[in-house]
């Protein structure tokens, strides 16, 4: 796709932006996660500072993929970058989209001089793997994604007051 733009999301990409996160939780079996809205997303991408940056591919005004990340700070290591999600529409999957938009982000960590680019997959998106071993990525067997989510977070307040 000769004619495809990696850009930065603008206002008016918030909706497209939303329809990708929803593809994706379906994807990812998980249609009802999806809780954000595109007033969240506005908040969140255009506050100062942002709590995010994002980025989407287009293609004849039409945005069909998106990369969204943060930065996080490793004891470790220092300054890096989380990929929250990368999305490709599944009609425009397998022509180049999805490597556009991770390359941008490794670029972009690159040009930052960040210590790593880091993400989640899941185990049975063998896909989505294969593509990253592309890259020498290394994917931990042994270390486990852990959260707490909302309704736990207010159960521990209100037993801590």
């Amino acid at each position: 796709m000769q004619e495809m733009n990696i850009r930065p999301i603008q206002k008016k990409d918030l909706c497209d932006v939303l329809d990708l996160i929803k593809e994706l939780a379906v994807y990812e079996k998980e249609p009802d996660a999806v809780e954000i809205d595109e007033q969240d997303l506005a908040k969140s991408a255009f506050g100062d500072p942002p709590d995010f940056y994002c980025l989407v591919a287009e293609f004849k005004g039409q945005i069909l993929g998106m990369a969204l990340f943060y930065h996080r700070f490793s004891t470790w290591k220092g300054k890096s970058l989380h990929l929250e999600d990368l999305i490709v529409t599944q009609k425009y999957r397998q022509q180049g989209i999805g490597k556009a938009l991770f390359e941008a982000v490794l670029h972009e960590a690159h040009q930052q001089k960040l210590k790593r680019v880091e993400w989640v997959v899941l185990d049975w998106n063998q896909s989505a793997i294969d593509f990253y071993k592309k890259y020498q990525a290394t994917i931990f067997d042994d270390w486990r994604t852990v959260q707490l989510d909302e309704e736990n977070l207010k159960k521990f307040a209100n037993a801590s007051l």
